[in-house]
């Protein structure tokens, strides 16, 4: 509290009635000298007036000074006394602007004895400032909202006053803009006797910080969150004394899911003077968490969402799925199981049970359910379709209940989960296997067709020189066939009846081999990681379908980043490509429970992309023979299915799924491939360096050859290069034409060239029959199957293999090969 010293009061002269008076004593005297006529007369006269007028003023004079300091000197220390405020800052000024008294709070905000005008604020808020104090002098008040220090720390309000006799001083009363911490009173409240009667009567309150931190709390609920008092809860989390279900109902963390559910209701703390500007979360807030469970009198009361408490402890111990609905057909509470059977574990229990059917389905169920809710106690059961799986119907066992609060109706339907799986994938294998005959019988009957059209454009080009106008036709028919023939590989592959190599190799060095070629076929958008495990164990396959199957799985992805980048409109995307392999023992295998795979240590490739990943819709149906999804004429739909044929044919398996995004979306798709571990010793790699074809042979000594083959145009055309090679050729349309001509004798073969799949008797069994008469007479067979398979099939010795379809080159060729061998073993 302070005052200024006002001085010494002066009483000024006042002047204009001095010259008024000495004005009027002129003029009388003139008057009277004129009237008069006498200036002695007029001397007289205005010299006792003069007398008159000094006597007058010097007593006027030696009064004034009692009443100016009278007037001049207030008491200002009663004015400061009158002015205290804690939560405002006073201050008065004279006309000169000077500080005359101020309160202990303006001294406190505004650093001391400063006058209003020189208080540090804002260029903004001295301009207010000033124009409200000129408002003040000129219309006796004035006002401004928003004065505030220069780094916008503090805010002021300004109400001015003109005040005094002569209205010659001005109150400054000046408001802080800021909000007070007034939550102290409220704290105190909370965790007090009114907290306690809160408590008993189940209703538990925390006044918690904007960062989440308590600072303060009823009695009961530190108890029954923590077992401790209300002062050990300060400065804890509040989330930390709750716990909640998988319903989201919450429960106190010393209770656990043994005591009530409670109702949260978060009161913010905001208050309507505070500045608007200022966000909500950066208040206090009230918890307000009630029983769920209390009711008038503190009797049980349903909640609509909540079931009695003992029954759910029963129903969420039993397997079967169970879920109890109240007499409007709401949902009330549902265990586990039954989630699971309606495939809503992570959505939770919708309103009504009709929202889980289909929606032909969705009358039947809820009459059904209102029925036996408001009907008398019976039960039943109903098939209805989920809206998760519209394939297969379910049963639905439903029972009205009483005597349960709101429960009316028990709903029961077994968890068929792993049964529906099981069965799924039962027929996706039956699809695959049906599938995959097809395509081997399509394949085998077309290499037929194809090793004509190759063999009769082979002898057509023995009688054509390059420049001849039928030369180069020739050779594009040959091209498309050749192409064919590698479609008809694929759908070997996928119905594993392609012809493998397989050597025991380990598969870093397989993706090593392939990494360039991928780099190129990636381009610059795409970026290419390869990772390995350490102490990979060796696989055994064949390295060149290995690399078949990184480089289709790679191009595949290739072309999903490609056309995720154009749906999403970005044209300067960048995609990943990342191979890895991985170590997987025996022990995860079982961690894992798939049942179709063999527990047993695996090395995993896992080829994994950017490309949005795959629609759920087409997962069960990517390795199927020529599905697709891109356009007509940019995939021949084979790519994924030779993929899962080469695996599937190496003993290994293949899975595809998406990677999760940020966003939950998928980010991405994921191949990977399970190969077994060798067990054996890891021996040399072999890879064929030379083909069927360029393999030279050292036999030239032609030979007698006995043809089976029943499909005409395959047995015209071998016939015809096999003679023009220098062999003699007899030919027979099935087994059975062929065992009679080794029966005959009357010509010894040197070889038997026969298809292996004929009418009557086919290959294998027309060998059997010929080596019971001539036991060393080697056997060539032609076929589309896989030499391994038919190796597995036929126990014969001295038997060779040539795969359809072949050229005029590759029968020769490989006739003179075996012809070469047998001599030699002959020698």
């Amino acid at each position: 509290m302070s005052r200024a010293d006002p001085g010494e009061a002066q009483i000024l002269p006042p002047i204009p009635l001095l010259f008024g008076i000495v004005f009027a004593l002129v003029t009388s005297v003139v008057l009277v000298w004129l009237v008069a006529g006498s200036s002695l007369v007029a001397l007289a006269y205005g010299g006792g007036l003069l007398t008159v007028l000094l006597t007058l003023l010097l007593a006027a004079r030696l009064k004034a000074p009692e009443e100016a300091g009278q007037l001049a000197q207030p008491d200002w220390a009663v004015t400061a006394a009158a002015i205290e405020n804690r939560r405002r800052a006073v201050a008065i000024i004279d006309r000169a602007n000077r500080l005359v008294c101020a309160n202990a709070t303006y001294e406190d905000w505004f650093g001391g004895q400063v006058a209003p005008h020189e208080i540090s604020l804002s260029e903004q808020g001295r301009k207010r400032l000033a124009d409200a104090a000129r408002q003040a002098w000129r219309e006796g008040e004035a006002q401004s909202e928003e004065l505030e220090t220069p780094s916008a720390e503090r805010k002021f309000s300004l109400r001015i006053e003109r005040v005094g006799r002569g209205e010659d001083y001005l109150v400054w009363r000046f408001g802080e803009r800021v909000e007070e911490d007034g939550h102290d009173t409220l704290a105190e409240r909370v965790s007090g006797p009114f907290g306690a009667i809160l408590s008993s009567a189940g209703i538990e309150l925390a006044l918690v910080a904007p960062d989440g931190i308590v600072q303060a709390a009823t009695p009961g609920l530190a108890e029954r969150a923590a077992g401790n008092s209300a002062d050990s809860l300060a400065g804890q989390e509040f989330v930390q004394l709750l716990r909640s279900d998988d319903r989201d109902r919450i429960f106190f963390a010393q209770e656990g899911q043994q005591g009530t559910p409670q109702t949260l209701v978060h009161i913010p703390l905001t208050q309507p003077q505070a500045d608007k500007k200022k966000a909500a979360d950066q208040s206090p807030s009230l918890m307000l968490l009630v029983d769920s469970n209390v009711g008038i009198g503190g009797g049980w009361q349903g909640s609509g969402k909540a079931a009695v408490p003992q029954l759910e402890a029963l129903l969420s111990a039993l397997p079967l799925g169970l879920a109890l609905t109240d007499r409007d057909g709401r949902f009330l509470y549902a265990n586990k199981a039954f989630l699971r059977a309606v495939e809503r574990e992570e959505k939770g229990l919708p309103q009504f049970p009709s929202d889980l059917v289909v929606r032909e389905d969705k009358p039947a169920i809820s009459d059904t359910v209102r029925r036996f809710a408001r009907g008398a106690t019976s039960s039943g059961d109903m098939a209805v379709r989920l809206s998760g799986d519209k394939e297969e119907p379910v049963s639905i066992g439903l029972a009205g209940v009483r005597g349960l609060g709101d429960a009316a109706v028990l709903l029961s339907i077994s968890d068929s989960t792993e049964e529906k799986r099981l069965r799924r994938q039962v027929a996706q294998a039956t699809k695959m296997q049906a599938v995959g005959q097809l395509a081997g019988g399509v394949a085998h009957d077309f290499n037929n067709v194809l090793t004509a059209i190759i063999g009769y454009c082979d002898l057509m080009l023995l009688r054509h020189t390059p420049g001849d106008s039928d030369y180069d036709d020739i050779q594009q028919i040959k091209a498309n066939s050749n192409r064919a023939a590698s479609l008809t590989r694929q759908l070997l592959a996928f119905s594993r009846q392609q012809t493998l190599r397989p050597v025991v190799l380990q598969l870093p060095d397989v993706v090593s081999e392939v990494s360039q070629l991928l780099k190129r076929l990636m381009g610059d958008k795409i970026e290419f990681a390869v990772r390995h495990d350490r102490e990979l164990g060796p696989v055994r396959a064949d390295p060149q379908q290995l690399e078949q199957v990184i480089i289709n799985l790679a191009v595949n992805a290739r072309d999903a980043m490609q056309a995720h980048a154009a749906k999403s409109g970005k044209e300067n995307w960048k995609g990943r490509l990342t191979l890895a392999t991985r170590r997987v023992s025996a022990r995860d295998v079982r961690k894992m429970g798939i049942d179709i795979m063999p527990a047993d240590d695996y090395t995993v490739l896992i080829v994994q992309d950017t490309g949005g990943g795959i629609p759920g819709e087409h997962l069960s149906k990517i390795f199927e023979p020529f599905f697709t999804t891109k356009e007509q004429g940019k995939g021949t739909g084979l790519g994924l299915s030779t993929v899962y044929g080469i695996v599937k044919q190496s003993n290994g398996f293949i899975f595809a799924d998406n990677i999760g995004g940020p966003d939950g979306r998928p980010a991405g798709a994921r191949f990977t491939i399970y190969l077994p571990v060798h067990k054996g010793e890891m021996p040399a790699v072999t890879r064929p360096e030379d083909t069927e074809e360029t393999k030279a042979s050292e036999w030239s000594g032609g030979g007698k050859l006995l043809l089976v083959e029943d499909e005409d145009m395959v047995r015209a055309v071998a016939e015809r290069a096999l003679t023009r090679a220098g062999y003699q050729v007899t030919t027979a349309r099935d087994g059975e034409e062929g065992l009679a001509a080794i029966a005959n004798g009357t010509t010894e073969f040197d070889l038997i060239v026969s298809d292996v799949v004929m009418p009557a008797m086919d290959g294998p069994a027309m060998a059997r029959a010929i080596r019971k008469v001539k036991p060393k007479i080697p056997i060539l067979f032609m076929s589309g199957y896989a030499e391994e398979q038919l190796r597995n099939d036929i126990d014969i010795d001295n038997m060779h293999f040539i795969p359809k379809p072949f050229s005029v080159q590759q029968i020769n060729g490989k006739v003179s090969e075996v012809l070469g061998e047998q001599a030699k073993t002959d020698a």
